[in-house]
């Protein structure tokens, strides 16, 4: 399946593997930071916590988005391969569309709480609280686009191969 729809998703999809992997290794710094601080310097730096927990949201969000794409998620595959082969093709594409669904509610429910949460600063960072919800909407456009992809790939009779890194 080579399609410039598809080239697009795939170099979205790496570039949400990088940003998730090098959310991961600020994520790994700043608890050694928290962790150096608190033992061996007997200082705890505040901010390290309240990042922390913001990388996780952002990892999460990019690694379930690719999850989608490269269909790592969780299905429902051991009932679909009971299935008659026209019968998988429309339970397939049935899930793809309650995921579709499900990203849709994400997205749009991050965006308004985004929009309820911008002009609250988080106490430690000063940052607007709204980047918490930022994940939600991102993830949720990407998991959308993913499950496009997945669905035409399925119209098609064609898998859609993982991006990679």
């Amino acid at each position: 399946m080579s399609t410039a729809y598809t080239a697009f998703c795939a170099f979205l999809a790496r570039w949400a593997l990088r940003g998730a992997a090098l959310g991961l290794v600020g994520l790994v710094v700043c608890v050694q930071w928290q962790v150096t601080g608190r033992y061996l310097l007997n200082d705890t730096p505040v901010w390290t916590e309240p990042v922390a927990l913001m990388l996780v949201l952002y990892i999460t969000a990019l690694a379930v988005a690719v999850g989608v794409r490269d269909a790592g998620h969780l299905g429902l595959e051991s009932f679909v391969a009971l299935l008659p082969p026209a019968a998988q093709r429309g339970a397939e594409a049935l899930i793809q569309l309650f995921v579709g669904l499900f990203a849709v509610l994400m997205a749009l429910g991050g965006w308004e709480w985004m929009q309820l949460k911008w002009s609250e600063p988080k106490p430690i960072l000063g940052v607007p609280e709204a980047l918490d919800y930022l994940p939600l909407l991102i993830g949720g456009i990407l998991i959308l686009l993913f499950c496009i992809e997945q669905l035409i790939a399925l119209w098609r009779g064609e898998n859609v191969e993982p991006a990679g890194v």
